[in-house]
């Protein structure tokens, strides 16, 4: 049994980059329901632009992102939150130990 500051994935360990939320919304969601982006981003009220800077890994998925993408792909917020926080914490430990490093 796990303890309450025990984590089910430590992030410090992990050898590869987790999954950016980005490629998960393109690679499970819009590809399999052949959702165009364009119409993705229509649909929940932002810009094409904005959606596919997520898509690519150059922006990060916010709260009121995580509660749009729940409301069009019927999941939760907390997943793409989840996804978000994990890839924030590698980048972060990799980016600290580079420091460390130098």
């Amino acid at each position: 049994m796990r303890t309450i500051t025990e984590k089910a994935t430590d992030v410090r360990r992990m050898k590869r980059a987790p999954t950016h939320p980005g490629e998960m919304l393109l690679e499970e969601f819009l590809r399999p329901l052949n959702l165009p982006q364009a119409e993705a981003a229509r649909r929940m009220g932002v810009s094409a632009n904005r959606l596919n800077e997520i898509v690519r890994g150059r922006r990060g998925v916010t709260a009121a992102t995580a509660i749009r993408l729940a409301e069009l792909l019927g999941t939760s917020p907390e997943f793409w939150l989840n996804l978000q926080t994990t890839w924030d914490l590698w980048q972060a430990y990799r980016s600290d130990r580079s420091n460390r490093a130098a």
